[in-house]
């Protein structure tokens, strides 16, 4: 099964190789992490995508717990949860693709970030499998550079705030 952790962690020099060194003393999988400052600076979010049975993403939330910097972990519930992934992708468009390039952009609601000679970069944010379907429609066009952040996410509403003095 495939699970989306949130980890609040203290800023400091070094977490994030730490929780990733964590993944890989144990064999653990990471599908993807992600980290970002939050509002009050002395705290990171960090969020991993990571897969494995039942005991094994029971280990894992058991493991994180031990570090010293974590502070909170939540687990991301589809429906409880909101995800997102942000999308760049550079596509080759000589002036007569880009048109149809255009459409395709427009029905996703992305977003044309720089137009070249011949080539147009495109960024789009959604869930994966909104990523994934406008992929398979530029599939037609040479893609040429492509990079994707990873999911982050936040739980609905205000109720599992957690709050550090």
């Amino acid at each position: 099964m495939k699970v989306v952790l949130s980890l609040l962690v203290d800023n400091t020099a070094g977490v994030l190789s730490r929780i990733a060194g964590l993944f890989t003393r144990r064999g653990y999988n990471i599908d993807s992490i992600t980290a970002g400052t939050t509002a009050d600076p002395r705290f990171t979010r960090i969020t991993i995508v990571t897969s494995g049975d039942h005991d094994i993403i029971e280990q894992i939330e058991k493991q994180l717990r031990k570090l010293e910097d974590v502070r909170d972990i939540k687990r991301l519930r589809e429906g409880k949860s909101v995800y997102r992934e942000l999308m760049m992708i550079k596509v080759r468009a000589n002036s007569q693709q880009r048109e149809s390039i255009t459409a395709v952009v427009n029905i996703f609601r992305a977003s044309i970030v720089d137009v070249g000679k011949d080539s147009l970069t495109i960024m789009l944010t959604g869930d994966q499998s909104k990523l994934d379907a406008l992929i398979g429609l530029l599939d037609d066009y040479e893609i040429l550079e492509l990079a994707r952040t990873g999911v982050t996410g936040l739980s609905r509403g205000a109720d599992d705030v957690r709050y550090f003095n």
